[in-house]
């Protein structure tokens, strides 16, 4: 019994700020909208794939299992010298970007499936254009570079980071900000009516006396509304209300 009439009462405080819990939402997706939409700037991502194979000797012209697990293990290697300055550093020559090599690394993201010797080289940026200039640049240095960092050939170009004619950014996502924000808005609201009632102190109902008194309450004085009496009412004249009733006696 204890439970049901506390999630009355739960129910009974949601209902009186709902309007809170409603204008707080409302501000919420509103802000999230208008940073998403007018304030973020949209962030474009390319890709492209090289292909890491072992180098083959004349001896060795079918691949193994060994082989294989070599290759793969290799890619972790490969990983850390793409966002290296090595690489990166003749990126931004060839490219004249204004930017330092570890910045540019931020932008670039190395990515392979499990036991698979082909790796992503996803990069980020506020151009879409530029995002794929940056991935085709990376991968074409990096094919270049790698035999003189490691005396092997075998990194080769899969496929190429393309424009398409309607880029669309993958962040920010305005739609899945505007939901995040009306949870976060709800959340808000609800958690602020609950703390508004539990600073209200006041007394409003005759079981709040007895739960606070230890009293029973005997009895209620209703309110009572004051009817304004009108002020330009004029009163009948007493005499004219009475009518003059007399006998004439005759001479």
């Amino acid at each position: 019994m204890e439970e049901t009439i506390n999630l009355r009462e739960l129910f009974t405080v949601l209902r009186k700020r709902l309007w809170l819990i409603v204008l707080i939402t409302i501000i919420a997706a509103t802000v999230s909208g208008v940073i998403s939409f007018f304030v973020l700037t949209p962030v474009y991502q390319s890709k492209t794939q090289i292909l890491i194979n072992q180098a083959k000797s004349d001896e060795q012209l079918l691949y193994n299992t060994q082989a294989v697990q070599t290759n793969v293990q290799l890619i972790n290697t490969y990983n850390d010298i793409i966002t290296s300055p090595a690489i990166l550093d003749k990126v931004i020559k060839e490219l004249t970007l204004n930017v330092s090599a570890q910045s540019l690394s931020s932008q670039i993201q190395v990515t392979s499936s499990q036991n698979s010797q082909v790796a992503q080289i996803v990069v980020q940026d506020t151009s879409a254009k530029r995002a794929a200039q940056i991935a085709n640049t990376t991968a074409s240095v990096f094919q270049k570079q790698v035999p003189k960092l490691m005396n092997v050939d075998n990194v080769k170009v899969l496929s190429k980071a393309t424009v398409g004619e309607s880029a669309s950014p993958i962040k920010p996502q305005p739609l899945l900000n505007i939901a995040i924000a009306v949870v976060v808005g709800l959340m808000i609201g609800i958690g602020l009516s609950f703390l508004l009632e539990y600073l209200d102190n006041t007394l409003k109902t005759e079981q709040d006396i007895e739960n606070i008194l230890g009293l029973p309450v005997i009895g209620v004085v209703t309110n009572i509304k004051d009817v304004p009496k009108p002020s330009n009412v004029s009163r009948p004249d007493v005499a004219a209300r009475v009518p003059q009733r007399g006998e004439t006696y005759g001479s």
